[in-house]
């Protein structure tokens, strides 16, 4: 199903152990950039029993680096969720340079939910769907 939820907004500042021998945010930090933005999402929006029930696997991840980013930029990602299956679970990313909102990195992934005991894949339904697609509690 193609849904797209309420983005998310995660801000990081670069620090220097982010430096690549080139000078700027090496490609592998940004994954995990993106990866802190997906489970701070996920952190505000399900509740501590689904927490505690449900993990997230990586499937795929497409990723563009436009622009590099240099130690101290601050950095605002924005992250959503959109299509689904019964299974996997589209999360979308963009990283923007914070003072001037120019793009640096655009990124797709796909997620697959499991349960924490078994490690078998969860279905996306109840509970798991209606965590992103309810409104946050106030």
């Amino acid at each position: 199903m193609i849904e797209e939820t309420t983005p998310f907004f995660f801000t990081k500042v670069v620090a220097e152990a982010d430096i690549d021998m080139l000078n700027h945010v090496n490609n592998a930090v940004y994954l995990q950039y993106l990866q802190e933005a997906a489970i701070a999402h996920w952190e505000s929006r399900a509740s501590t029993d689904l927490q505690n029930e449900v993990s997230w696997i990586v499937r795929r991840h497409e990723i563009d680096y436009l622009k590099a980013a240099v130690l101290g930029d601050s950095l605002q990602i924005k992250t959503w969720v959109g299509a689904y299956t019964a299974a996997t679970w589209d999360r979308h990313y963009e990283i923007y340079h914070k003072v001037n909102q120019q793009l640096l990195v655009k990124a797709k992934s796909v997620w697959v939910a499991v349960d924490r005991r078994s490690m078998r894949v969860r279905r996306i339904e109840g509970s798991l769907k209606d965590c992103f697609f309810e409104k946050p509690s106030e």
